[in-house]
């Protein structure tokens, strides 16, 4: 059963996650955060925080979807599902009847069909320090299941909104589909303007033959710190699309951990990404290859301006199982400010022959031929710039598995652009 719209998390945790929460704090024990020392964590502003800095909650968050998400719904009116997760805690959810008829799960993992099972499935204890405290201080972690053969054609909305002032908030997110399943989820983070910690765990399941298309929507407010695992396993002929659009946030962080298990497994990776002012968007990536025959393609392309920063570091691995690989990685990156910094590392491992592996990476200013062609026909420079822009984007949004989304991700790059050189 669905549970009620605008029902809060009412009663204690059931005993199985309260167990779980205490194991996962018993295995880390008093966190060590990670170094820059570490490759995986060199560029990073790590260094900057303190989780002294943030309190956990105390206070269940009120019933109902704040007015600000309402907005974001607007924009995707025809929704298979909805759960608005606020503070961590689940505040909405809801199927429509329709869907729920052909079995549809979205909303809190305690009261879906699947039990402690899916929790961790994908993830296990996590890859780095952010995801194991994710595992021993998560609140209510929310569930969308798809039965086998069950095709939705209409996007599941999960809205993930932040207005705690000084909190330290571990949103979880499971999606799981059967074998041979189609539906595409939306997962959108936002944010009032408040100052906190955010360490959210995304898990995607995708079993034998389904298609899954994963969008992640970052527009945190400018005082958000996010640390993010996104983490997917894809079985025997099933294809995961995953594209995310960072664009909020003072410091945004993902990692992205895309394991290919079954043979004929595909990975689409895409990434938008656009820093203004002082943030730091910051990207990891995995290309996992562990099953023969595999598929990843990897497109990931950013813009900085002002005295804002980038980074991107990104890994293809292909296991001694994985013959007949082919994976492909590629980051572009665009400077609009002579003061702005992008950092691009790709990086190959391979351990088996018969495999189509490369990797590509650019960091520049606007191409001159491409702004004095739009100048010579009368465009203002500064319009030639954002026309210039968009059409770098352009590839990405193309992409979007929600294509619902695109006005609204537009929106913000052209508000972006707008104010192009207002620090």
């Amino acid at each position: 059963m669905t549970p009620p719209p605008d029902a809060p998390l009412a009663s204690p945790a059931p005993a199985w996650l309260e167990a779980r929460r205490t194991a996962a704090a018993d295995r880390l024990g008093e966190p060590t955060l990670p170094s820059t020392d570490e490759e995986v964590w060199r560029y990073s502003r790590v260094a900057d925080i303190d989780l002294a800095d943030w309190a956990p909650l105390t206070e269940l968050p009120a019933a109902g979807v704040p007015a600000e998400v309402e907005a974001v719904l607007a924009g995707v009116p025809d929704r298979a599902a909805t759960v608005v997760v606020r503070n961590g805690v689940v505040v909405h959810a809801e199927v429509a009847p329709a869907y729920e008829a052909k079995g549809l799960f979205a909303g809190r993992l305690a009261d879906g069909p699947t039990g402690d099972e899916a929790l961790g499935a994908v993830a296990g204890d996590g890859p780095d320090t952010f995801a194991a405290l994710n595992d021993a201080r998560l609140a209510d972690p929310v569930l969308v299941s798809v039965p086998a053969g069950v095709t939705i054609d209409r996007p599941v909305v999960v809205v993930d909104w932040i207005d705690a002032d000084g909190a330290a908030v571990y949103p979880r997110l499971v999606v799981r589909l059967g074998a041979d399943a189609d539906a595409k989820v939306l997962d959108w983070h936002g944010s009032a303007d408040v100052a906190a910690l955010v360490a959210p765990v995304i898990e995607l399941d995708v079993a034998r033959a389904a298609r899954l298309g994963y969008t992640n929507v970052q527009l945190r407010g400018p005082r958000i710190w996010q640390v993010a695992s996104q983490l997917s396993r894809v079985d025997t002929d099933a294809t995961l699309t995953s594209a995310q659009a960072g664009l909020g946030g003072e410091y945004a962080r993902t990692r992205t951990d895309c394991r290919l298990v079954g043979r004929g497994a595909t990975g689409n990776l895409h990434a938008l990404y656009f820093g203004r002012g002082t943030q730091t968007l910051d990207f990891r990536t995995f290309q996992q290859h562990a099953a023969p025959d595999t598929t990843s393609n990897l497109l990931f392309k950013g813009v900085v301006d002002d005295s804002s920063r980038s980074v991107y570091t990104g890994l293809i691995k292909v296991e001694k199982d994985a013959r007949g690989t082919n994976a492909f990685q590629t980051n572009r990156n665009l400077k609009l400010s002579d003061d702005a910094w992008a950092e691009s590392v790709p990086n190959l491992e391979i351990e088996t022959n018969d495999v189509h592996c490369s990797h590509a990476s650019t960091v520049g200013p606007i191409d001159e031929d491409q702004r004095f062609y739009l100048e010579s026909r009368g465009v203002p420079t500064d319009v030639a710039e954002r026309l210039v822009v968009a059409g770098f984007f352009a590839e990405v949004l193309e992409a979007l598995p929600t294509p619902e989304l695109v006005p609204a991700v537009q929106a913000a790059i052209a508000e972006r652009l707008a104010h192009e050189g207002e620090a």
